[in-house]
């Protein structure tokens, strides 16, 4: 990030600008919006830039800059559309001690002004450091379509709701209070008028008083394989409403980006052979948070409802009293299969397909080998990337054919995924030679679909984001 994105107080205070033309114009209209005291100097000015001097909106000073004209501004605009010109006034600002921007002129400019949404008081600002200025409308056109023109009004009657500060506790009964307010019942009030908005706010906050002692509740949700963009809709609301979002190692940063600013993140990630945090451990985080209050989300990679140990949570929150629901997300088999190309049942091929994992609490785990071995059958293996020659062994001395394939998918769906083909012959070594440190899940009995490309390029890959 190289433009950090504030909001700086302009009511009051001197903002300059250099030129008279349509680039002066068009920062002119923005500058308008705001409380700013606004300079501008032209030796000769648009007919619009003319009308607003006389009508007192800004000043114009019909001559060019010179020292000591940025005095005491806060922010300066060279806008003369003079690559020279605009070097002169932008080199006298600074000595004056201003922020400058040169229109058109990134790399020169130390603040650049970004594509706004204006619902007075609320405002969105895009940005994207100059690189695609087409996008940042795209967005703004987008946003302005979705945030009503109430919003507006809607956000100044709350602003000035006082009797909501000595009611409600800070956190969680605040907003659920402002999000019934700003989506349900504000939004159907104002139609009728301002009154009734600031009728529907009394009533709405008699509403939530009475139910301000209300237990926690808890989401088992699933972040799917890693890829943000494959998380549910419903995922995504849970992870904005969330007050505690407890998750496991699996769930990456890009997921967790997601989470509400204000969210208690706790990291209760498990490492397979290595050090974690106990299963019981978990279980009391859970219930010690909802108890308290908060909406717990429990953030489990791929699907809660596969290898997830959700049976034992549920049953600790159930044992609590407290009310929980599911969330599923797509598990890792299906990110895997889609990755080669393939899909896990196929009609004359295989009926039915097996989830397993490598191994249990025990160990190496056991399972019906000679039932997996058979030709045709498609076995979905978690976690199994330490027991590929404990999982070639059983194979082999139930029957299974050699030459059968098996394809690793690691960090299924991410820019990092690698996929490894083998059979199960080869397995061990292709394993230990890919020196796989991702999550890797093995689809016994699958192939690459032939002429797919089967892996991502991760260099290609953040090229192309960066591009846009």
């Amino acid at each position: 990030m190289q433009h950090f994105p504030i909001f700086v107080a302009l009511a009051g205070r001197r903002v300059v600008l250099s030129g008279g033309g349509e680039a002066a114009l068009a920062k002119l209209r923005l500058l308008l919006k705001t409380e700013a005291h606004l300079t501008v100097f032209a030796p000769e000015a648009d007919a619009q830039i003319e009308a607003w001097h006389e009508a007192g909106r800004l000043r114009l000073v019909r001559r060019a800059m010179g020292p000591g004209d940025a005095l005491c501004a806060v922010l300066f605009y060279a806008a003369d559309e003079d690559p020279a010109e605009d070097a002169r006034t932008v080199a006298l600002a600074r000595a004056d001690g201003a922020l400058t921007n040169i229109v058109d002129n990134l790399g020169d400019s130390q603040f650049i002004t970004p594509a706004i949404v204006d619902r007075d008081p609320v405002t969105v600002a895009i940005g994207t450091e100059g690189a695609a200025p087409v996008l940042a409308r795209a967005i703004k056109a987008d946003l302005e379509a979705r945030l009503p023109v109430t919003l507006g009004p809607l956000a100044r009657i709350g602003k000035a709701f006082r009797r909501m500060a000595e009611a409600l506790p800070m956190g969680r009964a605040r907003r659920d209070f402002w999000s019934d307010y700003y989506f349900d019942a504000g939004p159907r009030a104002i139609a009728e008028g301002e009154d009734a908005a600031h009728e529907a706010l009394d009533r709405l906050l008699d509403r939530h008083l009475a139910r301000r002692d209300e237990p926690g509740e808890v989401a088992f949700v699933g972040a799917g394989p890693g890829d943000p963009e494959l998380l549910t809709l419903k995922a995504r609301r849970a992870l904005d409403k969330a007050d505690v979002v407890i998750h496991d190692r699996l769930v990456g940063p890009a997921i967790l980006e997601l989470a509400r600013r204000e969210a208690l993140l706790v990291d209760a990630g498990k490492t397979g052979f290595g050090p974690s945090m106990s299963q019981a451990e978990i279980d009391a985080l859970i219930v010690e948070h909802a108890n308290a209050g908060a909406k717990v989300v429990r953030l489990k990679g791929g699907d809660p409802v596969v290898f997830a140990r959700l049976d034992e949570e549920i049953a600790a929150v159930d044992a609590a009293g407290i009310d929980w629901h599911v969330i599923p997300g797509i598990t890792a088999a299906s990110a895997s299969a889609a990755a080669i190309g393939q899909s896990l049942t196929k009609r004359g091929r295989n009926d039915d397909v097996r989830f397993m994992t490598g191994h249990d609490v025990k160990g190496l785990a056991e399972h019906d080998w000679r039932a997996i071995a058979r030709t045709g059958e498609v076995t979905a293996l978690y976690m199994g990337k330490r027991a590929a020659r404990f999982v070639q062994g059983r194979l082999l001395m139930h029957g299974a054919d050699p030459d059968t394939p098996v394809t690793v998918v690691e960090n299924a769906s991410l820019p990092a995924q690698r996929i490894v083909e083998a059979t199960i012959g080869t397995l061990p070594d292709r394993v230990a030679a890919a020196e796989l440190t991702g999550p890797a899940l093995m689809l016994l009995g699958l192939a690459p679909r032939a002429g797919r490309p089967i892996a991502l390029n991760p260099d290609a890959f953040l090229a192309e984001q960066e591009a846009l």
